[in-house]
């Protein structure tokens, strides 16, 4: 058998919303700036610089919109739901 190392990082449990609606925010953005580009353009010359652009253009506003419905979702609507 072979000797498998796992990268782990250790940080606090605050932090988790954070990095949770980082990386969730990250991908999403490039999933969808990928099809909005293929959608319009198709895949062309130049298509991964545009994408690129889109992409971090797309993060910018996607990681603050995602941390507040993260919130709300978790505080006021998760909070009333009754799970067993």
């Amino acid at each position: 058998m072979t000797d498998t190392r796992t990268f782990k990082i250790r940080t606090r449990q605050r932090y988790y919303r954070l990095i949770f609606t980082g990386l969730m925010a990250m991908m999403m953005s490039l999933i969808i700036s990928a099809a909005l580009i293929i959608v319009k353009t198709g895949i062309h010359d130049g298509f991964f610089m545009t994408l690129i652009h889109s992409w971090g253009l797309a993060f910018v506003f996607a990681w603050p919109s995602a941390y507040v419905c993260a919130y709300f979702v978790q505080e006021h609507v998760l909070s009333r739901i009754e799970f067993y």
